[in-house]
């Protein structure tokens, strides 16, 4: 069973296409009939992703577009739903999935700040603002998928732009699903899929092998389309280290510091880290 916008000959836009969860979702969507177009920075990465999805498209290459585009741009995204629209006529599925992670620090650099939230965030605001409207207008079943994560949840100390960008697109992509749930006629709906240990570029630091705790792409896309088939809003994935139960009870532990007026990210903190460790294996 798929969602309804899966279907043969829509149309899905995919950014950080080239590689990744994006990339194994443009597969997915190929495979599936889709017409495809992939967003991402870096022409020979393009040109080697185009070649793969020519290759798992029924209609080949005539159905596989690239777009080499920095998100962060609005006029750039603009460009981009242009040329998507010249070549397929309209669009189905976004796939707002672009990000970067080159670390940061509380006091940094601003330039890395500004690059994380202008990618991660803005990439996503920027590319549901400039295709949404359209894609409301063709009157047919549509998604928005907005790729979040775990740390915009539970925003663990060590990376905080990244952080702060992630918990911005699931308060955004939440606001986005209420307003497009009280537009009138509207058959277009978005997802916040938050991704457990995936093994991608961004994440792989130097390691060549998938280590044992983390899934691979193909894996989260399969989760996420059965999530996306029975309407969840939250794509909460797993992985090899962390299941479900882990994962609620540190989204729990995390909100309770406002509830219990605990000290911030008390989960880290020395005098509550030991309850922590209970509270988890009580769950």
């Amino acid at each position: 069973m798929l969602h309804p916008a899966l279907t043969p000959e829509a149309v899905a836009v995919n950014t950080g296409g080239a590689a990744g969860i994006g990339f194994a979702a443009a597969t997915r969507f190929a495979r599936l009939g889709l017409r495809i177009c992939i967003a991402d920075l870096g022409e020979d990465r393009l040109s080697r992703a185009a070649e793969a999805l020519s290759a798992a498209s029924p209609g080949g290459a005539a159905n596989v577009l690239t777009v080499a585009a920095d998100v962060s741009s609005v006029d750039e995204v603009r460009r981009m739903e242009a040329a998507v629209r010249q070549r397929f006529g309209g669009i189905d599925i976004l796939m707002n999935n672009a990000g970067v992670q080159p670390g940061s620090l509380m006091f940094g650099a601003a330039a890395s700040w500004e690059r994380v939230l202008g990618v991660n965030l803005w990439g996503v605001i920027n590319g549901s603002q400039v295709f949404a409207p359209r894609m409301i207008d063709r009157g047919r079943p549509g998604l928005i998928i907005n790729t979040g994560s775990k740390q915009g949840i539970t925003t663990p100390p060590g990376d905080p732009a990244y952080n702060v960008a992630k918990a911005g697109v699931r308060v955004f992509t939440e606001a986005l699903q209420h307003e497009l749930r009280n537009t009138p006629g509207c058959q277009l709906s978005a997802h916040l899929l938050i991704p457990g240990f995936v093994f991608t570029e961004l994440t792989a630091k130097g390691r060549t092998e998938k280590p044992a705790g983390a899934w691979t792409p193909e894996q989260t896309v399969d989760f996420m389309l059965e999530r996306l088939a029975v309407g969840d809003f939250y794509i909460l994935c797993p992985d090899n280290d962390a299941p479900r139960p882990l994962d609620e009870a540190r989204i729990l532990w995390s909100a309770g510091d406002i509830v219990e007026n605990r000290p911030a990210l008390s989960r880290w903190h020395p005098d509550y880290a030991g309850a922590f460790a209970d509270y988890a294996k009580a769950l």
